[in-house]
């Protein structure tokens, strides 16, 4: 079998996550090299994984001969420069989302992967991935509860957490671009519809420290779409049972549902305390098998020559209607989209 040669750049928790998937978990794919501006991170993590080849520049990773694609695991703002280089230097693209941190930067993303159509990019918005979600995208495109009313979306972060993520806060964009973009294109793909009009509200209702980031820590938006399906988001950073993530689909012959009751496993609990379920803790706990699942399609993709979804337009839709969310929020005001 034929394995598809692949440096990650950018090793912190969830490149780590990538390149130990890509190293131990994914038959298609071989971690090849490494690379993270903290040289003994990046060490750390070849060593740990077996890697020979590390580096601190993504451009002479990049230029490794023996490196066929690469997955971008750095921060936002550097998605579109690490983009660049990496299809310059004629490698396939994996990139962690969002796309780029300003819709201009989404842009200039769309114009490189135009000019390099033999190669194929894949942005990771992993909930498509994820097998609930692909079940009930399926039962949706069979018409098994007919046209959609409503797509309900819950994203909390468990207040566990919250040291990392307040550090994170001031440069994050804001809880519409950095929580909110993966329901963003969950709306998108499970109506086939875009946002044409939006209105956010929220608050700083435990986390005062949001308020000089001109944010909020828990907030939500109402959206309609082109096609009339109404949807609704939360996003929370203070979760007290754990990292949270549930949708509801309201069709008009059903409902659909996905981790109604968010647990890491069927187990029940029965003690002195009651009965209860156990959450996941963090974001990565939920989503490995979909972490999985999405750089197995990346792989096939690359093997089968075709392009993947979701691709660079799917990163420039769910960046312009977080940062519409976010305008809507901070000027408390209904906004409209163009729909395109």
């Amino acid at each position: 079998m034929n394995k598809l040669r692949i440096g990650v750049i950018g090793v912190g928790r969830l490149g780590f996550e990538h390149a130990g998937n890509i190293a131990n978990r994914i038959p298609t794919a071989q971690l090849v090299a490494v690379c993270d501006g903290n040289e003994q991170r990046a060490r750390q993590v070849a060593a740990q994984l077996g890697v020979a080849k590390v580096y601190t520049d993504p451009a002479a990773l990049c230029a490794d001969p023996a490196v066929q694609a690469v997955a971008i695991v750095t921060n936002t703002a550097s998605h579109v420069d690490m983009i660049r280089i990496a299809m310059e230097a004629g490698k396939h693209v994996f990139c962690e989302k969002p796309l780029a941190d300003t819709v201009d930067k989404c842009r200039q993303a769309e114009a490189i992967v135009a000019a390099h159509p033999d190669l194929v990019f894949m942005l990771g918005f992993m909930r498509r991935y994820d097998h609930s979600y692909r079940l009930a995208k399926a039962k949706i495109d069979a018409g098994d509860i007919g046209r959609i009313i409503l797509v309900r979306c819950y994203s909390q972060d468990p207040i566990a957490i919250i040291k990392g993520t307040l550090e994170y806060a001031p440069k994050s964009g804001g809880q519409f671009i950095d929580m909110s973009v993966h329901d963003i294109d969950l709306i998108r793909w499970l109506t086939d519809s875009e946002p044409v009009r939006l209105w956010a509200i929220g608050g700083c209702y435990e986390f005062e420290q949001y308020r000089q980031w001109h944010d909020g820590d828990n907030v939500s938006c109402l959206m309609q779409c082109a096609n009339e399906a109404m949807a609704f988001i939360f996003a929370g950073r203070a979760a007290a049972h754990g990292s949270h993530v549930e949708t509801e689909i309201v069709g008009t012959r059903g409902t659909l549902r996905v981790a109604s009751v968010p647990a890491d496993s069927l187990l029940e609990i029965m003690d002195a305390n009651g009965v209860r379920r156990e959450c996941f803790q963090d974001f990565l706990t939920r989503w490995h098998d979909a972490y999985i699942a999405e750089v197995e399609e990346f792989c096939a993709c690359v093997a089968e020559g075709r392009q993947a979804r979701p691709d660079v337009h799917d990163g420039t839709r769910s960046t312009q209607i977080a940062f519409s969310c976010t305008a809507s929020f901070r000027q408390n005001e209904l906004m409209t989209l163009d729909g395109r």
